[in-house]
Parts: structure tokens; C-alpha cells; sequence
């Protein structure tokens, strides 16, 4: 069995099954904004609900899981094998000067057992227990308020048509902390009180604000804010939140409502009544309708991390102020009730504003964390759009469709942004597959038409 590295304590994380590919850019990213580095004793198999890893304090880990979302409880991993007696051997062999602290007399503990893709009967249960006896327990058992809790933990692997007799990997260990699952659902859009089309899911807004490593008096931007779900994720961690939209019905809750059975948006509906809602108010900064495609910011402003969701087009417009000619007629007196012509905004575009924006008023190491739809026959890692400010960090895949995904790109600004940087992604010679993304809603359209059809000609048969 390998060993941590010398002053690193090996840590078991117990993992949610879903948003597979979120969760290792979610535990690195935190781990390093509690003050430790990511490591492992072996490669991690990234389906696996179990790993291992390796971390300098439990100070660390309690702060890890202070965060996640992706995780549910954090263990002192005390003993691991591939079987019963290879875990015993393991826990024989663990330090007894790391044991005793918890043992004591005066400490009461119980013990339980979790199996993952296998149900165990109570019976099962008793007899795991009963085999720790060699342990040197010397407080008495407490089932509903124990001092300590430790856990026996068992894999059965993935696949639940085909579960092995015995476990392929058990592990044994002191409970630390549970991850923050529980925000999921008090976050939930099916509560919330401002919502629209694409109002972000609650799991996905904290991940992203957890890719983007936000943390307490961050000023957290996002230019597309729609009606500010990721802005209400960053303001959870104690992070002020600003925001633009060129929608002005949005920006200001006008118009018709997005929930069933509601015809119009209430006279309270806006983004800050949501943050209002959470007890998050003190974290508002302000919204404002702006374009885009013309920054508003004098230099000199710095966000510490842009977290957005732009348009694809899909379920909302893709839109800039001005003419398709780029020619704007300014009228002669400028009136209140002045409502500029917009145009098509393509998404390479829009991507390339983006990141453009993000290298300049980022702060160095600050992050930009957002979502880029692809239509997965033409997708290559080729097509992300780079800077030379931006360093590429994660790229996880969320599918969509059978035709189409959207990854959750991350990237953090390693350089200070100069001038000749403004227009570096026209020089660049993997410019003309970025325009890929211009088509994209054609494409996503295209693959629904298709698949109507197919429904229909097998219905008809």
C-alpha cells in the first residue's frame, strides 16, 4: 500500500454520482483556495465515487467541504483494501499515536457501514462492525450523539447488473465533514423568485462559482446575467456581484413571465429581490442594461473572477446594439424612451468579446468560468477560443443532446493585458474554425428537425 508524501494525511472523499465531469476541476479548484496543493497516491478513476487523496491538514479538507457541491462527506482514511484482511492488515499497521486521540474513554463514537451500488442487510451490517473488535475502542457507544463517527465504506464497482460477491475495494476511516449538497435543493430555481428561460440550475451555478475559486469580498461580474443565478451562487460565498444584460425587460423584471401559470412578472421581480430572498442583498453591487459588445468600464476596474452564461441563440437572442451595416443613425435629440436597433451577435463573436474583456479587467489569477455550446460531431479541443492572457485550466462536458453539449471552460489570467493583446485571436491562425460557432443554432435546430421526422415515421409504422 503506498504512503502518503511526507506531511500529507490521506483523506477518503465520498462522491456524488452525477456532474461526473465537474468534479475533479471542483476539488482542485478548492482545495487550492483552502491553502493546499492537489495530490494523489494514484491515478483517480474519475467514475469511481471513491478517492483517495492527500492533503497537508484536515483544516484543508474541512474548508474543502465547506464548498463542494460534487462531494458528500470527507474521511481520515485510517485503513484500505481489497479485501477484509488486507483492510484489517491496513488498519493494524496505521499509527496508533493518530488513533488514540479519538479512542479515549471519555469519547463516545458509533460506527457505520456504507455500501455503494450494493444493498446490506442489518445482519451484514452488525457483522462488519463486530470485525473492528481489534480496534482499541475504549469509550462507549452513542447512536445519536456520538463524539466521533466512523465509517466502513464499501465499493461493488459501477455497473448494478452485474454487482461482484464481494467488495473490490474497502475502506475504513474517521469522519470529517459533509459536503454542501444541501444547496442544491434550498437554492432550487422551482423556488426562486425571479426565474426566466434559461435561468441557471442551482448545482451548475455553484460549481461554477467553485471553478471559479470565488471567495468572501471578491467582486464577481457577469455580462450576460440574465436574471442572475450565477451572481446569487457568488454572493452565497460572501463575493459582491455585478452584472450586465442588454435586455432591458430582464434587467428591470418587465414583461411576461417565464413561470407556468403566471401571465406577468410581478411589480418585485428582479435580480436583487432573488438576493434579497437568500438574505444576500448586502452582496448586490447593481445591474445595468449595457451591450456586450461595447465594454462600459473605465480602465483601471478589475474583476476577480467573470462567471457568465452567454447566449447561443437557442432559447434566447444573440443581440448587439447598432445596425447589421454597423452604421447607427444617431437621432437628433436623444429622448428617454430611445430604443437602439440591435443586430445579430455571432457567437464567435461573442466568445471572443469575452475572453478579450476577461484579459483586460480581470485581475492576474483571477478567473473567467463559462459555457461554450459545440455540436459534438465537429467538436475538437481546437475550436476552445485561447488568449495570450488566458490560461485554459478545465473543460467539462455537459450533453445536451444526441447532436450537441456545452463545455464549462475555465481559464485564468496569467499575464497583464497590453494593447497588442486587443485583437490577438484575428492573427491567429485557428481563427477561421472558431466561426464553426456561428452555426451552431442551425445545427442544434437541425438535429431536432430530424429527430421529429424519425418520430414520426415510427409512429406511422
Amino acid at each position: 500500500m503506498a504512503l502518503p508524501s511526507a506531511g500529507l494525511t490521506r483523506y477518503l472523499l465520498l462522491l456524488a454520482q452525477e456532474n461526473l465531469e465537474f468534479r475533479l476541476p471542483e476539488i482542485k479548484s478548492l482545495v487550492s483556495l483552502s491553502g493546499g496543493r492537489f495530490s494523489s497516491e494514484q491515478e483517480l478513476s474519475l467514475n469511481s465515487p471513491f478517492w483517495i487523496l492527500s492533503m497537508p491538514s484536515e483544516e484543508v479538507a474541512r474548508g474543502l467541504m465547506k464548498r463542494t457541491v460534487c462531494a458528500k462527506s470527507i474521511f481520515e482514511l485510517w485503513g484500505h483494501g481489497k479485501s477484509a484482511e488486507e483492510l484489517y492488515s491496513s488498519l493494524k499497521d496505521y499509527q496508533v499515536e493518530k488513533m488514540a486521540p479519538y479512542l479515549r474513554s471519555d469519547f463516545t463514537y458509533k460506527i457505520k457501514v456504507h455500501a455503494f451500488n450494493k444493498t446490506l442487510t442489518q445482519e451484514e451490517k452488525i457483522q462488519r462492525i463486530d470485525s473492528l473488535e481489534f480496534l482499541p475502542f475504549e469509550g462507549k457507544v452513542n447512536l445519536k450523539k456520538p463524539d466521533h463517527v466512523f465509517w466502513f465504506l464499501e465499493d461493488y464497482g459501477m455497473d448494478p447488473n452485474n454487482i461482484p460477491q464481494q467488495p473490490l475495494d474497502i475502506y475504513f476511516g474517521r469522519w470529517i465533514a459533509n459536503g454542501q449538497r444541501d444547496l442544491i435543493e434550498s437554492y432550487s430555481v422551482k423556488r426562486r423568485h425571479f426565474i426566466g428561460n434559461t435561468s441557471m440550475d442551482a448545482c451548475l451555478a455553484f460549481i461554477m462559482a467553485n471553478h471559479g475559486r470565488v471567495k468572501p469580498n471578491d467582486i464577481v461580474f457577469d455580462p450576460f446575467v440574465g436574471t442572475g443565478g450565477l451572481l446569487i451562487a457568488s454572493a452565497h460565498f460572501g463575493a459582491y456581484v455585478c452584472g450586465t444584460d442588454i435586455d432591458y425587460s430582464t434587467v428591470h423584471g418587465l414583461g411576461k413571465a417565464s413561470r407556468k401559470n403566471q401571465k406577468w412578472r410581478g411589480p418585485d421581480e428582479n435580480i436583487r429581490a432573488n438576493l434579497r430572498q437568500y438574505g444576500l442583498e448586502k452582496y448586490y453591487l447593481d445591474i445595468l442594461v449595457s451591450d456586450a459588445s461595447k465594454p462600459i468600464w473605465r480602465k483601471g476596474v478589475h474583476f476577480d473572477a467573470i462567471i457568465t452564461d452567454p447566449p447561443y441563440g437557442i432559447r434566447e437572442a444573440t443581440r448587439r446594439t447598432g445596425s447589421q451595416k454597423e452604421m447607427v443613425k444617431v437621432p437628433e435629440r436623444g429622448t428617454e424612451n430611445h430604443i437602439s436597433t440591435s443586430s445579430n451577435y455571432h457567437l464567435s463573436d461573442i466568445l471572443f468579446d469575452l475572453l478579450k474583456f476577461a484579459a483586460e479587467y480581470l485581475v492576474v489569477g483571477g478567473r473567467l468560468v463559462y459555457w461554450l455550446p459545440v455540436y459534438k460531431p465537429e467538436y475538437t479541443e481546437e475550436i476552445i477560443p485561447r488568449h495570450p492572457c488566458l490560461k485554459l485550466i478545465s473543460n467539462c462536458e455537459q450533453t445536451l443532446s444526441s447532436h450537441t453539449s456545452r463545455q464549462l471552460i475555465t481559464m485564468e489570467k496569467v499575464k497583464e493585458f497590453k494593447d497588442e493583446d486587443r485583437y490577438s485571436h484575428i492573427l491567429d491562425s485557428q481563427y477561421l474554425p472558431y466561426k464553426s460557432h456561428n452555426s451552431f443554432r442551425e445545427k442544434y435546430f437541425s438535429g431536432v428537425t430530424k429527430r421529429i421526422a424519425k418520430e414520426e415515421k415510427d409512429s406511422q409504422k
